[in-house]
């Protein structure tokens, strides 16, 4: 594969990365950098990814006054969402949702996750770091099961991939949907130059009672200054690869969905499966952002409810969704 889109694209052989410790807008962070690309990362602040460069240039949004004190609420990284997306309600009241008995529980939009603390568990590859949490007391006040939730972050020369794995640890199936919320850098006033590619047959939106709706796809080309495009839903894709382009600057980000791949062709452990990514949602904040967002997710907001992606993970088992970006340049 030499030329895509018209442009002519460098692949790069995989270079040796460091690992290490550092410090960034006051805070403590890990930094992993191979000399070309450098990402950082807060396990104690959600797993959450903060930045990510290339050659100098950010892939990833990150804000320069951010809160830190407020950090589910900053714009921009990549929060980790679980054990639900987006807004779960009961009775139009968002953040609640409620169980086979009836019995109603507070949870945040979004879930937890991006809120906690995770521990470190691997620190051996210097390419990748293993984040995990698990469920505490405080959990189980919002969502009384017990699980293990685990983030892995893998940096290459010019990709970075990011696997969810959840592990129930209890005795009871667990209901479940997580998902990514990755802010790509993109200035307000260039959105016009950017073209989207969205290769799916459906989309949908979420109404204002919960329940979703859906509509055929009828075109899978857009420029990120569409507004068709905020909050909706692209579902059952016929590509793994969601595409980015822009033909000025002869950059290309591709949002590859392996697991749409993996669940066909790769062999599963008995207890342990890859699952495939539900949907991929769009959206930006305001016509000033200088952000797009592009989101896979294992299922649809209210999906506990409706149940549009809800998973159901046996008791002892485990289940992981990947997705890989590659950014590519002339």
């Amino acid at each position: 594969m030499g030329y895509a889109c018209g442009m002519q694209i460098h692949f790069r052989e995989t270079l040796p990365t460091m690992k290490t410790n550092t410090t960034f807008q006051g805070h403590a962070v890990w930094q992993m950098d191979n000399q070309q690309s450098q990402i950082l990362l807060t396990p104690e602040q959600g797993a959450r990814l903060l930045t990510w460069t290339m050659d100098g240039h950010p892939i990833i949004y990150w804000p320069d006054d951010a809160d830190w004190d407020k950090l589910a609420h900053v714009r921009g990284g990549n929060p980790i969402l679980f054990p639900f997306v987006a807004r779960h309600m009961v009775e139009g009241v968002i953040g609640k949702w409620q169980d086979d008995s009836g019995k109603v529980y507070d949870l945040p939009m979004h879930g937890f996750a991006r809120d906690m603390a995770y521990r470190v568990v691997d620190e051996a590859d210097p390419h990748s770091l293993r984040m995990r949490l698990l469920s505490t007391p405080e959990t189980w006040e919002m969502f009384p099961f017990e699980w293990q939730f685990d983030v892995v972050y893998k940096l290459g020369a010019n990709t970075l991939e990011v696997t969810l794995e959840t592990t129930n640890k209890g005795d009871a199936p667990l209901p479940y949907y997580a998902g990514h919320h990755f802010y790509f850098a993109v200035p307000h006033q260039a959105r016009p130059q950017w073209s989207l590619s969205l290769p799916c047959e459906r989309w949908g939106w979420q109404n204002p009672d919960g329940s979703v709706r859906f509509v055929p796809a009828d075109k899978t080309e857009f420029t990120l200054d569409d507004p068709s495009l905020i909050d909706r839903f692209q579902l059952d894709f016929t590509s793994d690869q969601i595409v980015l382009t822009q033909q000025s600057q002869g950059q290309r980000i591709t949002v590859d969905l392996l697991n749409q791949r993996q669940t066909r062709d790769t062999p599963q452990r008995e207890s342990h499966s890859t699952v495939p990514w539900y949907d991929v949602t769009t959206w930006t904040q305001a016509p000033d952002s200088d952000f797009f967002c592009i989101e896979p997710w294992l299922g649809l907001p209210n999906a506990i409810h409706h149940g549009e992606g809800l998973r159901w993970l046996p008791a002892g088992y485990t289940e992981s969704a990947t997705c890989r970006i590659i950014v590519e340049r002339a």
